[in-house]
């Protein structure tokens, strides 16, 4: 078999299972409705594959730094979601996605040309996700209307998603691996999400479901600065599955949270009925 022939079927196979790591999250995200939808959106079900492929051809030092730019450029996704929300509240999907999604790639330049340290990385990634969840955090409450599927839906996941994986891999080989950490968390899940929900729902239950992703967008920035700090020292793939769990474990604590908090709110709302006569 040619070279040539090796890598594309490689590159299929790596969009393959990546496309359906997000379609399957996606799935299980329009039953839950959009606070448990965004915990699961917040998984690494793309920027994980993507390390996954990557780490096959670099070693532990190239995917230690690719976090470090994960990580500055997850913190543009905060901004990206606080941009989406505010404009969905008025304007339709298209004004919306490409605001925000400009909005993104303007702040992940930005940051990337900063040399970060792990220090000034955490701090500003803090600071970043501190505004963005105050500012955001009064458009979490909007009912999520019952969701017809369509026929386009997984195909369109699929491409997407499919899209960002060939783009990670071919290029890792060629822009440094701050660049390939840039691209590995573009918010691709989010984006896919909001071009399908928005014209169904509406602006503000989409935005509702990406403000309820906020929080999970924190579990994720532990997931890469686990990357970062674990796979030199515990190996390539002991540090890829120790972060996994750490996103993994950060999402059921916010799953664990919500419920107690909704029984917490039953209780209260159940105490004066049971009491009259």
């Amino acid at each position: 078999m040619s070279p040539d022939l090796l890598f594309w079927l490689s590159l299929a196979l790596k969009m393959a299972v990546t496309a359906g790591f997000v379609i399957a999250a996606a799935m299980v995200a329009e039953r839950a409705g959009a606070a448990i939808g965004a915990i699961v959106a917040t998984l690494p079900v793309a920027a994980g594959p993507a390390y996954v492929f990557v780490a096959l051809d670099h070693d532990a030092a190239f995917i230690s730094a690719s976090a470090i730019g994960s990580i500055a450029a997850h913190a543009a996704t905060a901004v990206f979601s606080l941009v989406y929300i505010v404009l969905a509240q008025r304007y339709g999907t298209m004004v919306s996605v490409i605001g925000a999604v400009a909005v993104w790639f303007i702040v992940a330049f930005l940051l990337r040309s900063v040399s970060w340290t792990f220090m000034t990385v955490a701090a500003t990634s803090l600071a970043l996700y501190g505004i963005c969840i105050a500012l955001t955090n009064r458009y979490r409450y909007v009912q999520m209307p019952a969701i017809v599927r369509k026929w386009y839906d997984i195909p369109l996941r699929a491409f997407m998603v499919s899209c960002l994986v060939a783009a990670v891999v071919s290029l890792s080989a060629h822009v440094g691996p701050i660049v390939t950490g840039l691209l590995a968390v573009f918010p691709i899940v989010m984006t896919s999400l909001t071009l399908i929900f928005q014209p169904r729902v509406g602006g503000p239950a989409t935005a509702a479901l990406i403000a309820n992703t906020m929080w999970g967008l924190v579990g994720f920035s532990a997931c890469m600065f686990t990357v970062h700090l674990a796979v030199i020292p515990f190996g390539t793939w002991a540090g890829l599955t120790l972060a996994l769990a750490v996103s993994a474990l950060w999402n059921v604590v916010l799953y664990w949270l919500r419920r107690r908090a909704l029984l917490r709110r039953g209780v209260r709302s159940a105490g004066p009925v049971s009491g009259r006569r």
